[in-house]
Formats: structure tokens, C-alpha cells, sequence
């Protein structure tokens, strides 16, 4: 880690009230004290962010751009010692954090190029008599400040899902990660302030902040601001979009997802996917797999070659190359992970497979009943629940019951089948013959229902943060 003590508000970093452990998850042990900031430190960011809007919003674009390349440069340069970093703050597989960085340049990479198409476009205003000899175009400016808060599982590529189309965007971002892993956001943010500082940009365009609960609230309901954009639990960004009104809130919240297994599925392919798409990240991902849904038929035969894989998923040490699920973030995600499994055991579920050991390794479960938790709600851990359904129609029927729509996915040899599911599934993405956990950068990743409101990727993110301002002129004769 090479960045200053302190926190960076303004145009310096400032001495934090307080400090707090960051914990290596898989042992317990503290790799240093991180800063906590307070309420007075939130209204200064907020003070600082205000003061340098309407400059930063005027940026040029080749400055925002060159801002953005040559963070994304500095982060490749130290690419190992992020991915390093990121094991011992999130306590996840070594393998699972090098796709964060490798998806975090990419994020940085395309924010640089999409300023260069943010754009207006020309409109035909003689559509009526009255806008003969007419001239309309409309173009699209920054919302303003942005504050964006993140989450634990991958803290540094939800940051850059932040911060990158914000600045690119020509807003000011005050970033808030999670209090278990700032580290890596805090290095990102002083690699971005530095090319700022070398741009003659104001390194006030982006702060950062750490906190409880009442720094959020400061942040997220001062109505100076444009746009909250949060990645967490469903039940804290209800409440942040309630508080924040009528402040434009993006919300990407938690889910449930489905893998629905069709009769005429790939089945080695499908229990794959199943064991990859489940257990990646410690199963601490919001589109893991949680729910499989199998057409009866092939119910047997898949949890067969799920049984026959599960010994192959390797559990301990998250620097070791081979682990694939390794220690929560924090023994609470543990202990209740295990209670809802207990809970659906006792309801009437069947452990049919579990890897055993000090760390909580891969389950499989079946015939978990709706209305526990294990099925209905997010579990955030590595168990994998799976139901047999008598058709594809009623699998379609279940995955939509879910109070979640985040992605989905459907493992057919059917393209009708296929666009059936595009058609009919109430979830932000549909992947056939993938999990549902493939996403790309490069789209418009974002839920329905409970999993949130607004789109991320940076094309996406940064339409979400302009506004379009109208422009009608009557040119003198």
C-alpha cells in the first residue's frame, strides 16, 4: 500500500478521528489500522465537492480522459500487489481476486473511451407549423455531486464502478467502501488524485470517506447532491432511497439467482456451471447461483454429477492458487449462513452433499421449502439449493416469484427455449448455457424488483448521471 495516512478530503488528506482494524478474514488476523471518518469530516467532503462542481463539470474531455487513462495505468502497474491486497481485506481466493482487477482496468479503460461519445444529437423541430425555421438539439450535462457507498465482496471494482463514470460524467464522487475493506479503494483513490493533481484538475473530484452509518446518512441526504449510487442489502438501500429523496438514487441491491437445467441441457456443462457459478467468491457474490431448478427428469443424474464434483472444489487459504472457497468476511456471515441451513434442514430440506471442515465449505441442498431464507431470500455464502420442477413453464413460474430479479440463467439446447426465457424472465439479465454470474462490464448490469433501480457499466452509468438539457433556437432573420 503506498498512500498517505489520513483521509483524502479536499485538496489534502486529512487526519481521521478514529482508526479500526482491517482484518485478514481467513485467520483473523489484523493487516493494519485503517482511518474512520465522522460527521464533521462528511460535511466537509460535502462542502469541498459543492465548491469544486461547477470546475469539475467543465473539465474538457480530453482531461477526463486522460485523467481516467492514467489511472487505469497506475492500477496496472501495481496490479499484483492490488491483487494481494484485495486477498487479504476480502478474504477471497486468490483467482477470484485477479478477475477484480483485470474487470476493474477494464471499467477504467471504457470510462475513458465513453467520454468521447457523450453526446447530444440534432432534432427535427418542424414536425409541427409552429417549429418551422426552428433549430433543436439537446446535450447532456452532470448531475453533480455523486456519493457512492460499496460493499465488501469486491470492493475495488464496485468503487471504480463508482468513480469512474461519475468523473467521466464531470460529476465530483465522495466514495464510502465498506468499513471491513477500504485498503484497496483508498489506493485506487490516491492513484486517481494524482493523476487529477498532474491534470491541474482539483483533486477535490474525488474523496473519499469511511464510517458508520450516520457518516452515510450525512452523505446521502445532503440535498446539495445529484445522485446516491449504492451496491449493498436490499432492506439499506430502501432506507437510504427513502431518506434521500427526492435525490436520484441507484440502486444495485442483493438477489437470489436461478439456473434453471432443461431436459434437453448439457448436463456435464450445466453441473459445471452449477459448481463454478455457485461457489466463485466463497459464494459471496449477488449473482452467484443459490437456486437450481431442474426439470424433473434430469433431477437425479444432475445432483449426481454435482456430487461427484463437489470434492474437486478446494477449500482453505484464499493466497493459495487452488482454493476456491475459503473464510467468510466476518464469523457473523458465517454463523448465520449456517443457521439458515440448519433452519431448512429442520423445515424439511436435505443436506445432499457438504463439504466438511473449520471453514464453511461448499453445500448442496434440496427441496428447500419457500419461505426460508435459504431459498427466498440472499445467502451470500456457498450453498447451492436445488428444486426438480415438472416443466420449463413452471421453472420460469418460480424464478419469477422471487421478491429479487437480478440475473438468471437457462441451461437448454432449445433457441426457442431460449428466447422464451429472454421473454419471460423478470430479472436485469438472462444468460443461457452460463451462470448467471457472467457479467460484462461493457453492458447494462442492473435489477428489477428488489435487486434495484438504475444500470451499471460505464456507457450505462454515465447516461444515469448526466441530465439532458434541451436547446431550442430561432435563429434571427
Amino acid at each position: 500500500m503506498k498512500f498517505p495516512s489520513g483521509l483524502p478530503i479536499g485538496e489534502s488528506w486529512v487526519e481521521a478521528p478514529a482508526t479500526a482494524p482491517v482484518v485478514f478474514p481467513y485467520d483473523g488476523s489484523t493487516i493494519t489500522e485503517a482511518p474512520v471518518g465522522n460527521i464533521a469530516l462528511a460535511r466537509q467532503a460535502l462542502d469541498h465537492a459543492i465548491a469544486v462542481k461547477d470546475k469539475v463539470g467543465r473539465l474538457p474531455s480530453y482531461v477526463r480522459r486522460n485523467v481516467l487513462q492514467a489511472t487505469h495505468s497506475a492500477v496496472r502497474a501495481e496490479r499484483d500487489a492490488f491483487v494481494d491486497l484485495l486477498v487479504l481485506e476480502t478474504g477471497k481466493p486468490l483467482i477470484d481476486c485477479r478477475v477484480e482487477i483485470d474487470r476493474t482496468l477494464l471499467t477504467l479503460e471504457t470510462a475513458a473511451e465513453e467520454v468521447a461519445r457523450l453526446h447530444g444529437e440534432t432534432v427535427p423541430l418542424d414536425l409541427l407549423p409552429s417549429g418551422e425555421g426552428l433549430r433543436g438539439f439537446w446535450v447532456r450535462k452532470p448531475i453533480g455531486v455523486v456519493v457512492g457507498i460499496t460493499g465488501f465482496n469486491y470492493p475495488l471494482l464496485l468503487a471504480a464502478h463508482k468513480i469512474a463514470p461519475a468523473f467521466a460524467a464531470g460529476c465530483p464522487i465522495i466514495v464510502k467502501p465498506a468499513p471491513q475493506t477500504p485498503l484497496a479503494t483508498l489506493w485506487l483513490v490516491h492513484l486517481m488524485r494524482s493523476a487529477l493533481l498532474e491534470a491541474g484538475a482539483p483533486e477535490s473530484a474525488l474523496q473519499l470517506l469511511t464510517g458508520g452509518p450516520d457518516v452515510g446518512a450525512t452523505l446521502t441526504t445532503d440535498s446539495r447532491i445529484g445522485a446516491v449510487s449504492f451496491t449493498g442489502s436490499a432492506a439499506v438501500g430502501h432506507q437510504i432511497a427513502r431518506d434521500a429523496a427526492p435525490t436520484k438514487v441507484l440502486l444495485e441491491l442483493g438477489s437470489n439467482s436461478a439456473l434453471v437445467v432443461a431436459e434437453d441441457a448439457d448436463l456435464d456443462a450445466a453441473a459445471d456451471a452449477i459448481i463454478r457459478g455457485g461457489y466463485y467468491a466463497s459464494g459471496q457474490a449477488c449473482i452467484s447461483v443459490q437456486r437450481v431448478l431442474a426439470v424433473e427428469s434430469i433431477r437425479q443424474p444432475l445432483l449426481e454429477k454435482l456430487g461427484a464434483r463437489l470434492p474437486t472444489v478446494v477449500v482453505g487459504d484464499p493466497r493459495d492458487p487452488a482454493t476456491r472457497v475459503s473464510a467468510l468476511i466476518d464469523p457473523r456471515s458465517t454463523a448465520r449462513v449456517r443457521e439458515w441451513v440448519e433452519d431448512a434442514v429442520h423445515a424439511g430440506a436435505t443436506i445432499a452433499c457438504a463439504a466438511e471442515g473449520d471453514i464453511l465449505g461448499p453445500i448442496v441442498l434440496t427441496d428447500v421449502p419457500s419461505g426460508q431464507p435459504a431459498w427466498d431470500e440472499e445467502i451470500f455464502g456457498p450453498v447451492i439449493a436445488v428444486r426438480s420442477v415438472p416443466d420449463l413453464e413452471s421453472a420460469f413460474s418460480v424464478v419469477n416469484a422471487s421478491r429479487y430479479g437480478l440475473h438468471a440463467s437457462v441451461f437448454t439446447a432449445s433457441l426457442d427455449t431460449a428466447f422464451t426465457a429472454i421473454d419471460q424472465l423478470d430479472v436485469g439479465g438472462v444468460v443461457i448455457n452460463e451462470v448467471p454470474g457472467f457479467r460484462s462490464d461493457v453492458m447494462p448490469y442492473g435489477g428489477v424488483k428488489d435487486s434495484g433501480i438504475g444500470r451499471e457499466g460505464p456507457r450505462f452509468a454515465i447516461e444515469e448521471l448526466t441530465t439532458t438539457r434541451m436547446a431550442i433556437i430561432r435563429p434571427r432573420p
